[in-house]
């Protein structure tokens, strides 16, 4: 029994020395190692979460994702095309796509490319790429602090959702937004479609979206024929639009090309000894047309478009009136005849008011100044237009007798260019030679409000005063409005309001606008307008306009204003209107500047081509009075015409050899040179010269002593004191 209790006792403190030795072998666990596995717990809860979460975005983002079909027909922002009278685009504004092609029709040159610069493992990733990400966490981390954004992380699948759904700005939320797209974008589209998507939506600068548009901006051709140099060169573009352009910086875009050649060598794309025969520096490139003077046009067209239509988001065709044609032609004669140091504006307006050509400076690259529709300026004499039509509305003939001498209207004295007075000369003479004191007395005689009130008739909405030296062409007025009013008169007296929009449609043809046929307001009776177009015809043939002479029937009138501040040409022929402006910007005083000078050649350098397919015209200057007009009337009804001196072909003045000894008309010998002998300009001159009177040598027989031959020109011009309010052109 003791044995056993022995034993007994020999085991429980065997039993209780092998519990002490184990509780001392196995300390319990440290609190970090708890925080640890407890992290990591949670982490890998956290990120089930979060990867059920993506999921679910990015199952979310593939429902709402467009087909592919419709994100082919969904461009970012609205391009309008802009087609001139025939059809031809000229301008293309906003956004610019090229044709779309497929992925088949894509040179495998232009693929690899663009995958071996933009991203290399395009084929292999999900729409984002660790390995790009942890190489730009890298870099973010070593320039932390410095500003600099981080590189190389984003996929071609993000970059085409950053382009079509989202904004360029650089935010983390915005980045999150991108990466979750792109993987929505891999999960419903084949890696080829995403490629063709990408292709032809990237920017590549100078508004060009596409490869297409990319390829026929820089090298005036479609991509499908783009070489392994050319496809270097606009793959390198992505990176930096601006800072790559060929056209920009042509070393730039060398250099980049190069890299883009040796990304392809390192990625397996191209062998060493192609990329060292590309040679991207012999890229011939698309010549640049810059912007040349039809954006003068388009500038004041195409504002017109909120007027007419509401679309504002889609693509859209705009045809207008411009004639291509025309306007080379415009451009080459404001280039060609503006004096150096001057600006220079040309309108030209079709009989219906179709605008065909508008030039509003001599270069619109240096200024895109529109000195056609937008500046003001003093017309001179080319106002005598609304003095005469509101004199033959108010009774005048064109064969009426009227008397150049002295006048004072309300203080105001008008000077003669000649410094002296020819006498009786009738209205077609007066204004041929753009006789200021005629013109002063006229206005005086039918009432300087009654010629406001024909220049508003006629379309000029400047303010106009009733001064009267208004009659001289004070007021100012732009070059449209005055060349719309010329039109009229071309139009025999009805109304011209000029346009330059015919048409709009969507880009697939949708009609959005068209212009409706305007019959136009009759302004003036017709005798009026064949009034009015006699003397215009008379100031080309034989007055100051002989300059704007083109071969055909031309009618028109110069304008220069005082101190050669202004010139001006306006007329018309064959149903073409054309007013020409020349001036400087400050207003001041050019030497040699008349309107019978530079405008009115640039008008008949430009004219002779414009109408050179037109039917030669004759005008309708034949006058029907009214029964009230053929009734007998007082001697006293003209009144008393005024004072000016004539001008050359040129505009400068011109004196006459009219018989001066007459007790009040001595002239002062200090300013006037003696009249030499010579021929007679006199009325049956002016008459032979016009084709109203058939000349004594077609008669057979010699002319009248004192007359001169058909043909001669008056008498060379004399020195002269300059006018105080204009000259005589």
């Amino acid at each position: 029994m003791r044995r056993e209790r022995q034993q007994a006792s020999s085991g429980k403190s065997s039993s209780a020395g092998k519990g002490s030795g184990s509780s001392g072998s196995k300390p319990p666990p440290s609190r970090f190692r708890l925080w640890v596995r407890r992290l990591f717990r949670w982490g890998l809860g956290l990120a089930l979460v979060g990867a059920i979460a993506v999921a679910i975005a990015v199952g979310i983002a593939v429902q709402r994702i467009p087909s592919f079909e419709e994100l082919k027909r969904s461009p970012a922002g609205q391009t309008i095309r802009v087609h001139a009278a025939d059809g031809t685009v000229f301008l293309s504004l906003g956004p610019n796509y090229g044709r779309w092609l497929t992925l088949d029709e894509t040179p495998q040159v232009m693929q690899d490319a663009m995958v071996a610069v933009e991203d290399r493992r395009f084929r292999y990733h999900p729409g984002i790429d660790p390995v790009g990400m942890s190489r730009a966490a890298v870099f973010a981390v070593q320039h932390y602090g410095t500003g600099r954004r981080m590189q190389g992380a984003s996929t071609i699948t993000q970059q085409l959702a950053r382009n079509i759904f989202l904004s360029n700005s650089y935010t983390w939320t915005r980045k999150l937004r991108e990466m979750v797209l792109a993987m929505a974008l891999e999960w419903k589209f084949s890696k080829d479609e995403l490629l063709e998507l990408y292709l032809n939506k990237v920017y590549f600068g100078g508004g060009s979206y596409g490869i297409d548009a990319a390829s026929r901006r820089f090298f005036g051709h479609s991509a499908t024929e783009m070489s392994l140099s050319e496809a270097a060169v606009v793959a390198g573009l992505v990176k930096a639009p601006s800072r790559y352009s060929p056209t920009a910086d042509a070393q730039a875009a060398l250099g980049r090309a190069g890299v883009v050649l040796d990304t392809m060598v390192d990625g397996g794309f191209i062998t060493r000894s192609q990329a060292d025969s590309a040679e991207p520096a012999n890229v011939q490139l698309a010549q640049e047309t810059g912007q040349n003077s039809a954006r003068y046009f388009s500038d004041w067209a195409l504002p017109q478009l909120d007027l007419l239509i509401d679309e504002g988001t889609e693509a859209l065709d705009v045809y207008t009136t411009i004639d291509l044609d025309m306007q080379r032609a415009a451009t080459a004669a404001i280039q060609a005849d503006t004096p150096k140091g001057v600006q220079a504006a040309l309108v030209s307006i079709d009989r219906d008011g179709a605008v065909r050509a508008m030039v509003g400076g001599t270069d619109y690259v240096a200024s895109n100044y529109n000195r056609a529709t937008q500046a003001v300026r003093q017309p001179g004499s080319a106002w005598k237009l609304f003095v005469y039509m509101a004199a033959l509305e108010a009774g005048y003939k064109v064969d009426d007798e009227v008397v150049d001498e002295p006048v004072t209207i309300n203080g105001w004295s008008p000077r003669n260019s000649s410094g002296r007075f020819a006498g009786t000369m009738d209205l077609r003479t007066a204004f041929a030679y753009s006789v200021n004191t005629v013109a002063a007395k006229l206005g005086d005689e039918v009432g300087f409000s009654a010629v406001a009130n024909m220049a508003r008739r006629f379309g000029i909405t400047t303010p106009i005063n009733t001064h009267p030296s208004m009659v001289l062409g004070s007021a100012e007025v732009r070059v449209i409005d005055m060349t719309a009013a010329f039109a009229a008169v071309a139009r025999k007296g009805v109304s011209v309001q000029p346009y330059g929009i015919t048409k709009v449609t969507t880009a697939d043809g949708r009609l959005l606008y068209q212009r409706p046929p305007e019959r136009g307001q009759v302004l003036v009776d017709n005798w009026v307008a064949a009034g009015i177009t006699d003397l215009l015809q008379t100031a080309v043939n034989t007055g100051t306009g002989k300059a704007a002479q083109i071969g055909r029937p031309v009618a028109g009138k110069t304008g220069t204003t005082s101190s050669n501040k202004d010139g001006w040409f306006l007329g018309f022929s064959s149903g073409l209107t054309t007013g020409v402006w020349m001036g400087r910007d400050d207003a001041k005083a050019v030497a040699g500047l008349q309107g019978g000078r530079a405008p009115a050649k640039a008008f008949a350098d430009y004219m002779r081509v414009a109408v050179a397919r037109r039917p030669v015209e004759a005008f309708d200057t034949e006058v029907k009075l009214p029964e009230w007009q053929l009734e007998d009337e007082g001697d006293a009804y003209m009144g008393e015409p005024g004072q000016e001196g004539l001008t050359d072909d040129n505009g400068m003045p011109i004196e006459l050899p009219y018989d001066m000894r007459g007790p009040d008309d001595i002239p002062d010998p200090q300013t006037v040179q003696p009249v030499p002998d010579g021929p007679v300009l006199n009325q049956q001159w002016i008459e032979e010269q016009t084709g109203r009177r058939p000349a004594p040598s077609e008669l057979g027989t010699p002319p009248k002593s004192g007359a001169p031959a058909k043909g001669t020109p008056p008498p060379a011009p004399k020195t002269a004191p300059r006018p105080q309010n204009g000259d005589g052109g």
